[in-house]
């Protein structure tokens, strides 16, 4: 693997990461199918990914992970069973292009890196769903709901064609929030 191969392999697994944050198994299904029709390669010991029983699985998952977010309640529930779920599948998703790297730089990169994106993408729409049921009572959490599945599969998508400028588009994000809660604690002192 070069050098500009890695770069394009860990932005691409950081960015699945990030939208793994937002929507579990809506990336794990793209990355599946991108898989299963050649659009990706991923390390010998992910190719599993590719085949047609973790399509199914992702897709079934992705189906029913996306209904339940529509349910008052149960979304928040979900929130926070979801969370080591998420660490751990953002992980993979930048182990998984690595293909080629000796494993205590592919392991501790996805670890760090996927595990970091994911949980920070995550924690994030948790507080906001959160947030959103104190202030509407619930009502609003469809929104959240829909807005975090346009931004997982959104993500996803644009992760498989641009891998950097998705990379690039999680920074600017994260950096975003790191700006808006500072301002909120400035308010809030």
């Amino acid at each position: 693997m070069t050098g500009m191969e890695t770069v394009v392999s860990l932005a691409l697994g950081i960015a699945l990461a990030a939208a793994v944050g937002l929507r579990i198994f809506v990336p794990l299904l793209v990355v599946s199918v991108a898989a299963w029709f050649g659009k990706v390669h991923l390390a010998a010991s992910f190719a599993w990914l590719g085949t047609v029983p973790a399509m199914a699985m992702f897709g079934v998952a992705a189906a029913v992970e996306i209904a339940a977010y529509y349910v008052p309640g149960l979304d928040n529930m979900l929130d926070a069973i979801a969370t080591p779920v998420a660490l751990g599948a953002g992980t993979m998703m930048v182990a998984a292009p690595l293909w080629d790297m000796p494993p205590l730089f592919k392991w501790t990169a996805a670890i760090i890196a996927g595990g970091g994106a994911a949980g920070i993408t995550h924690g994030v729409t948790s507080l906001l769903r959160a947030k959103s049921t104190v202030v509407t009572g619930g009502l609003g959490n469809p929104v959240v709901a829909t807005t975090e599945l346009g931004g997982a599969l959104g993500l996803s998508l644009l992760a498989l064609a641009l891998p950097v400028i998705a990379l690039l588009l999680v920074v600017v994000m994260i950096l975003a929030i790191l700006w808006m809660l500072r301002r909120l604690r400035g308010r809030t002192a």
